[in-house]
């Protein structure tokens, strides 16, 4: 059987920084009070009239990655992107990318798993590339939240939180057995759906309705984050989930080399840190800079900590993920 290895990663955000004090003059908030309950300093905005959508952005990292993996986007056999917030309700970014790189009549698939979907797109790929079916898999998160987002005093438990962004990896088969995708583990519980959701718009309350009704005071259009409850699931599931990946392949927490959260709070990533007894080189936490980027969060960071040279060849990597849904997942993989 083939094995799943990453190739190239690769990332991209908007030139836009918005910090806390920005935010500051926009509603009723202060750099003290987003810092001691999120960690977040800043996050990158796209600009209104810029060439940037999650497509784009998604394109841009993924033209780093397939550079970094040393292929051309011909070699790219199929594509899997992952997003909450496509351009269009209707196609998705998948096929736009396949078009913005001039690949040909390629496979494209878009996974809405929302902070979590970047690794359930990286399981995917790994099961494509496990059963022999494609040889190169091009996996995106990318997210565009700064258009849909309350940014008024009502708005800001939620909105101070979210920035804008984009990730890739390459993946490749391998038949070294010593390296790559070691094992995948998704889960989801739907009963709590709504208590970290965007309702409005919906098959439900379709077109006309909302045409009709165009009652600037209907907050449904508004993403809603029952902050308390997703915290403590947030924090269950994530260790859980990466005690889950650990004991299937052997090994214990203080084996990891690196984890890579979700960045959903930086407040959640220490507590996983504090109840795994992993020390600050064994985590690895952009949120500072970006904020959370939902399915874009993880791709990122891998990026930025390669970058760093956080990352080496052999080095045992978890990543972990919670959000929207609830879902809920896990990757290790020998680097």
């Amino acid at each position: 059987m083939h094995h799943s290895v990453i190739k190239g990663v690769g990332h991209y955000v908007p030139d836009n920084i918005v910090s806390n004090a920005d935010l500051e003059k926009l509603m009723d908030t202060t750099n003290e009070w987003i810092v001691e309950r999120t960690g977040i300093e800043e996050r990158c905005h796209v600009k209104r009239g810029s060439d940037d959508t999650p497509s784009t952005m998604g394109t841009k990292a993924a033209r780093i990655a397939i550079e970094r993996a040393g292929l051309m986007p011909e070699d790219i056999e199929f594509i899997i992107f992952a997003t909450l917030s496509p351009d269009y309700y209707f196609p998705g970014p998948g096929v736009m990318v396949q078009q913005q790189l001039g690949i040909k009549e390629i496979g494209a698939l878009d996974v809405r798993n929302q902070c979590s979907g970047f690794v359930y797109a990286l399981s995917v790929a790994d099961q494509f590339i496990k059963t022999g079916m494609y040889k190169t898999v091009l996996v995106i998160g990318s997210e565009l939240h700064s258009g849909g987002l309350d940014m008024t005093t009502r708005g800001r438990n939620v909105s101070v939180i979210f920035g804008d962004g984009a990730g890739a990896v390459v993946i490749q088969a391998c038949n070294d057995d010593r390296q790559g995708i070691l094992s995948t583990h998704l889960h989801s519980e739907g009963k709590h759906a709504e208590e970290l959701a965007l309702i409005g718009p919906n098959t439900g309350r379709w077109v006309p309705e909302i045409i009709e009704t165009n009652n600037p005071e209907d907050i449904s259009y508004y993403p809603y984050m029952n902050g308390n409850f997703v915290f403590r699931h947030a924090v269950t599931r994530l260790i859980e989930v990466i005690v889950e990946a650990l004991s299937t392949n052997g090994f214990k927490p203080n084996e990891i080399d690196l984890l890579i959260p979700h960045q959903a709070n930086l407040r959640i990533s220490q507590f996983v840190q504090k109840k795994l007894e992993l020390s600050d080189d064994q985590v690895f936490n952009n949120i500072m800079k970006y904020g959370n980027t939902t399915a874009a969060s993880i791709p990122i960071a891998m990026s930025e900590a390669w970058e760093q040279g956080r990352i080496s060849k052999g080095d045992l990597i978890c990543l972990a993920a919670f959000g929207s849904g609830f879902t809920w997942a896990s990757a290790l993989l020998r680097w």
